[in-house]
């Protein structure tokens, strides 16, 4: 059996650099350079993306009302985060009614350390690990394996990541980003000699490693997907077996749940099991659906001695009551980022955070306070594809533009002059018409590259046309 030490990493950048270093000291623009001139990456992505997509739209076919449940979705997590606190107390007496134990986290820290504590106690040497994006967010396998804890993620796609040193590039698919052949080559080191780029045989590889280390591990530890306050249950959705592996043969399970990833009634998780795997992987429903009410009862089979909740708040408080507060809508479907058009070409990691593409353009900023958030609410075209795909309805581009308007005060003096001039120019029609008429005639005299390196640094400054433009022809009747 092979133990691989794994090195994180969160950057496409690939040299052999200190990769925290250059993570410091680099903006979003040139990691989406980095990735934009990794054609295998594009390809890859391109591939994925596409996939996805079309998957979504036959799922959702399935379903003659779909716009009503994505209606009735959006507002069940408004009832939930309007009566949060006290669904999370019901939650919390249900989970501890059914012999489990829920514990509260103010930070990352603190959640991780509470985990930690846990393992300790237990005696934990081994822990096996479902996916779970709330994990990678407080960075628990980092504190795990500082504390002598050795983890070992069983997803595929993360253990793929795992042994990369790498993070996740997506929400749903952790190792989108990897070809078969990179991954193939990745096995190949952990084996010792050639692997298979077969599907079938990299899955058979991953299979016989992992297994020996269910049946030895310690501790388990999942995410929730949601969790149900009325009678205390999580529930997660897989399409990989791990999930109850995890949750059932290890003697401890902690689960590790973000404040918001809740709903209080059983008809409400029914209507979201309708909506996420539909919007994630266009499946009516996922193959593995897991209910988990409390630890091990007497007479039964399996299920763990003890049953650990940590539920992490870790900035969302702060954002209920916001203009922001609907990305704690987000059931963590991964549709927007298959949809939209700058994740579709630089993927997850040039983003810099746990999370990326629309969503974690607005919620990284809100939960990490590293000097590189604030840009990600830049890295939109704000089309609006990511509000149409969402199956919560949750409105991305306008809380891009909130996250704008928030950081406007910090912008250069003179640019934000600018930018007030401009829309003051273009909020008046006679204004307008006249401003275009000066940009056609200025296209003609002032070069490319005279333009502001903002809007030419990675693409081509637009030229109007050279005759009469759309108003023009239309006011002389000539459409």
């Amino acid at each position: 059996m092979h133990r691989v030490r794994v090195v994180r990493r969160t950057s496409p950048i690939r040299d052999d650099g200190d990769v925290q270093e250059v993570l410091a000291t680099t903006t979003l623009r040139r990691r989406a350079r980095g990735a934009l001139s990794d054609e295998r990456l594009r390809r890859t992505l391109r591939r994925a993306t596409d996939r996805f997509s079309l998957l979504r739209g036959v799922g959702q076919q399935t379903l003659s009302n779909w716009d009503e449940l994505r209606d009735a979705g959006r507002a069940v997590r408004t009832r939930v985060l309007a009566d949060l606190p006290r669904i999370l107390e019901r939650l919390s007496e249900n989970v501890e009614a059914n012999g489990g134990h829920v514990h509260w986290a103010t930070t990352a820290q603190e959640a991780s350390s509470l985990v930690v504590e846990v393992a300790r106690r237990r005696g934990a040497r081994l822990a096996v690990k479902s996916k779970s994006m709330a994990t990678e967010e407080i960075a628990l396998n980092d504190h795990l394996e500082a504390a002598g804890i050795e983890v070992v993620e069983t997803d595929l796609g993360e253990w793929i990541v795992q042994l990369a040193g790498e993070t996740p590039s997506h929400i749903l698919a952790p190792a989108v980003h990897r070809s078969r052949e990179e991954i193939a080559e990745l096995f190949g080191r952990v084996a010792g000699h050639a692997v298979s780029e077969l599907p079938e045989d990299l899955c058979a590889f991953a299979r016989r490693e992992l297994r020996e280390r269910f049946l030895r591990a310690d501790l388990g530890i999942s995410g929730v997907n949601l969790a149900v306050a009325e009678t205390g249950s999580i529930f997660i959705v897989t399409n990989e077996g791990n999930g109850r592996m995890v949750t059932s043969l290890p003697r401890t399970h902690v689960a590790v749940m973000g404040m918001e990833r809740v709903v209080e009634t059983w008809d409400q998780l029914e209507l979201m099991l309708a909506l996420l795997p539909r919007a994630a992987s266009g499946q009516d429903i996922t193959v593995y659906a897991n209910a988990m009410t409390g630890p091990r009862r007497a007479g039964e089979v399996d299920g763990p001695d003890e049953f650990h909740l940590v539920i992490v708040d870790n900035g969302r408080s702060e954002i209920l009551g916001t203009e922001l507060q609907e990305i704690l809508h987000c059931i963590r479907c991964g549709a927007c980022l298959n949809v939209c058009p700058v994740y579709r070409q630089i993927g997850g990691h040039a983003y810099g955070g746990v999370y990326s593409g629309p969503v974690g353009a607005v919620l990284t900023p809100l939960l990490d306070r590293a000097p590189h958030a604030p840009e990600l609410a830049q890295a939109s075209s704000l089309c609006g594809a990511c509000w149409e795909a969402c199956p919560v309805r949750i409105p991305l581009h306008d809380l891009l533009l909130a996250l704008r308007r928030r950081e406007a005060p910090s912008l250069p003096r003179a640019q934000r002059a600018v930018w007030r001039a401009w829309a003051e120019t273009w909020s008046r029609p006679a204004a307008y018409r006249a401003s275009v008429r000066t940009a056609r005639t200025a296209s003609r005299i002032v070069p490319e590259r005279m333009a502001p390196d903002a809007w030419t640094d990675g693409r081509s400054l637009p030229r109007p046309p050279s005759g009469p433009g759309f108003r023009e022809r239309f006011d002389r009747d000539e459409l």
